[in-house]
């Protein structure tokens, strides 16, 4: 049996825009690295296997699932958890909107239609109904969620 503290290495991540330092295993998920090694709680864990998207974050602008990518492979990369966030026009309109409930879905979903404005701002409803289909919530509708993310894009 190998001993799992002597399999550990050095990592540094480009973390909202600070270059931050862990010791992990090369095993660590980028969730657990950002919410155990960084004290970046936002990203929650969900299922822990991609279905829920409670632990989405931005990876060089893309949304991913962070209980789905190795700490290792963010590395060279720019990751923007939801502290990286500051007054966004999403995080405005889900409060305005009242698109949250309990709000553990709420960090997620706002990281995945930040992506969303940025990439497709002219999104049309396919896209706007494709994109938030990857993340769940279990405690409210969607039609608030969806409110916010077409204030959000411009549409009445």
């Amino acid at each position: 049996m190998t001993d799992m503290n002597r399999s550990r290495i050095v990592l540094d991540l480009d973390v909202n825009g600070e270059m931050r330092t862990a010791t992990i295993r090369s095993a660590d998920l980028l969730l657990d690295t950002l919410r155990e090694s960084f004290g970046l709680t936002g990203a929650k864990p969900g299922c822990r296997n991609g279905d829920c998207g409670t632990c989405t974050v931005l990876v060089d602008g893309l949304p991913m699932k962070s209980c789905l990518m190795l700490a290792v492979e963010a590395a060279g990369k720019k990751v923007t958890t939801i502290e990286g966030l500051h007054d966004t026009e999403v995080q405005k309109e889900f409060v305005e909107k009242f698109a949250f409930q309990c709000g553990y879905c709420t960090p997620g979903f706002i990281m995945n239609i930040h992506a969303l404005a940025r990439i497709h701002p002219d999104a049309d409803q396919t896209t706007i109904t494709d994109w938030l289909q990857s993340n769940i919530c279990r405690c409210t509708g969607y039609e608030e969620i969806r409110k916010a993310v077409v204030s959000v894009l411009g549409r009445k």
